[in-house]
């Protein structure tokens, strides 16, 4: 590890051989011990001790006061720690992007974008813990009045993926807080320094608040975690992202006891390219869907679906930008892909690419594994494009790599999305096309069935103001902006009866 990411590690509070579980104040760890390296070139980062069963019952009894506390705090209150939480994370946020950086093994402007992200979340929290709305009706009952409240759910578990170390946390948590809600966040066991690294600066803001243990738990280590977690009927909610079979498992378990879910999985995201397409808009939007992150998105470009007419012009621009593209150290701001998180990913887009040969690919870009100085010891690739049959198993399949599927159309642009809606995952989706008849049919209750439908930008990363999640395989999660608060809270309808009387409803007559 070199002097300047020791200096990252320790500006954040990062230790060796880091204890990687929290309470907020209560540092532990007396499970088995964590070594992690960085995709980016192999190096050993430090060593991380993950929860025992004995931490998580601790962490768990911390979480459970802890909400008796916080849930009667006003929330306008709740909202003021989550601003002073984005005004520490604008200050950490140069070091934090460089340690999702070198991590992850995302680019250094896509490590500062996801912090920004986490700042941008704990705005538009700030102004909800103001717009926790209910809602007043008419009762049928004369001096009867009727509304609807919402209340914190309890304890919240988070279940997060490697891709976004970092934000998808925040998106949880600044909204459960504001919420009333306490948290406990299990991380990918692929990035657990910035599990810390998030952790330790939210200790300080709640520490400087006087604030109790429990508020923010962390919770490193593997699978049995996020089982202990989905199991426990003292946690109401679990927020899971990653693989669609992942989350098969959480929502069953979670299901047998019914608790709620929320659930961000996978995707197999396509852009519908048209006729009426700007192809310099289209080329930019297709090009950073697909290699942006090495393709480890959930709604990363999997699928370009090109009208017949414009199938060339569009293949040999495409050919154009691939050319152009650097790969290398994702701290090098030079650089447009970095590396995939680690050889088991590598050997998975091996695979998915023979599995391509074997049905038939004709390849326009041929990525394989790079070797060599500047990649010794990282997880490097190239990436690919081939054209493919929109049935083939492997273009059903989501592979978490920079591996880009081109078909052709014909027809009018309802043939295109019939293509585009015949894969089981239903996250993002994207059209590039000038005409407005083509994109109203595109965005209609008959177009794209993805929880994400835009016109004229790519598939790939939402803002924070739009409800983020998607349909079918993806789960029907709902996250960030819009109304994705009320997931977070506990639904209550309330009756007041302001009269000397009790009427029944309905009429019901019952005298006494």
């Amino acid at each position: 590890m070199n002097k300047q990411t020791l200096k990252i590690l320790a500006s954040l509070g990062i230790e060796n051989k880091q204890l990687g579980c929290s309470t907020g104040s209560h540092w532990m760890g007396s499970g088995k011990t964590i070594s992690t390296s960085s995709p980016v070139n192999g190096s050993s980062l430090f060593e991380v001790t993950t929860a025992s069963v004995e931490d998580y019952e601790l962490i768990i009894e911390s979480a459970e006061n802890a909400f008796q506390i916080f849930k009667k705090i006003p929330a306008p209150k709740r909202g003021d720690l989550v601003r002073q939480f984005g005004d520490a994370l604008r200050n950490q946020k140069e070091n934090l992007g460089k340690l999702v950086s070198y991590e992850m093994g995302k680019s250094y402007e896509e490590g500062l974008g996801e912090v920004q992200e986490m700042i941008d979340i704990c705005e538009f929290a700030v102004g909800l813990s103001r717009q926790l709305h209910g809602l007043t009706m008419h009762s049928e009952r004369p001096l009867h009045r009727m509304y609807e409240q919402y209340h914190p759910i309890g304890i919240v578990g988070i279940i997060s993926a490697f891709n976004f170390p970092v934000a998808v946390w925040s998106w949880n948590v600044a909204l459960a807080w504001v919420c009333g809600d306490v948290c406990i966040w299990k991380p990918s066991e692929k990035t657990p320094l910035c599990s810390i690294a998030c952790q330790k600066i939210i200790e300080k803001v709640l520490k400087e608040n006087e604030m109790p243990e429990g508020i923010s738990c962390l919770v490193n280590g593997g699978a049995d975690i996020g089982e202990w977690l989905s199991a426990d009927k003292r946690i109401p909610l679990i927020s899971a992202t990653g693989s669609t079979n992942m989350g098969r498992k959480v929502s069953e378990t979670v299901g047998k006891r019914l608790g709620k879910t929320l659930l961000e999985l996978g995707g197999n995201n396509a852009i519908i390219i048209t006729p009426h397409a700007d192809i310099k808009m289209t080329i930019i939007g297709a090009v950073f869907g697909a290699v942006g992150t090495c393709g480890q998105r959930c709604t990363s470009t999997r699928r370009l679906i090109i009208h017949e007419e414009i199938y060339s012009k569009v293949i040999d621009a495409l050919k154009k930008a691939y050319k152009q593209l650097r790969i290398g150290d994702p701290l090098d701001v030079n650089n447009h892909i970095g590396p995939l998180i680690d050889k088991e990913a590598v050997s998975q887009y091996l695979n998915a690419i023979d599995m391509a040969d074997k049905e038939g690919a004709n390849w326009l870009i041929k990525g394989a594994s790079l070797s060599g100085a500047e990649y010794e010891g990282g997880c490097y690739v190239s990436p690919s494009v081939a054209e493919m049959n929109d049935d083939a198993s492997v273009v059903q399949t989501e592979t978490f790599a920079p591996l880009l599927y081109v078909m052709k159309y014909s027809g009018d642009v309802q043939n295109a999305i019939n293509i585009q809606n015949n894969v089981t995952q239903g996250l993002s989706s994207a059209i590039m096309t000038q005409n407005l008849q083509e994109a109203e049919a595109f965005l209609s209750h008959w177009g794209s069935d993805c929880g994400i439908a835009n016109v004229n930008i790519g598939t790939s990363g939402a803002e924070i103001g739009g409800a983020f999640g998607g349909e079918k395989d993806t789960g029907g999660g709902r996250e960030s902006g819009s109304d994705a608060w009320k997931v977070y809270m506990r639904r209550q309808t309330n009756t007041i009866n302001y009269s000397s009387k009790l009427p029944l409803a309905q009429g019901i007559k019952f005298d006494m």
